[in-house]
């Protein structure tokens, strides 16, 4: 018996321990800044593109960094 329920959900949570930075340099890194600003439309990801202003704007931006989650799950699991 589990006396923590939010250990319990965390265990089935993929994003779990996975900070925005490593997702963001995953993704770039396996698409490039190019497809991944045609997957997820956003101006720090098209113009003049970085880490660091990708993940100011991340930080602020509930839909974009949700987008980000999103493609990481779905690449990671592609991946196997």
């Amino acid at each position: 018996m589990n006396d923590n329920p939010k250990k319990e959900t965390q265990i089935n949570n993929p994003l779990h321990g996975v900070r925005l930075i490593d997702m963001l340099e995953y993704l770039v890194n396996h698409y490039g800044w190019n497809s991944l600003g045609a997957k997820i439309n956003i101006n720090s990801f098209n113009n003049n593109p970085s880490i660091n202003s990708s993940l100011k704007f991340l930080r602020k931006t509930d839909w974009a960094r949700k987008k980000v989650e999103d493609l990481y799950i779905r690449t990671k699991e592609r991946e196997g």
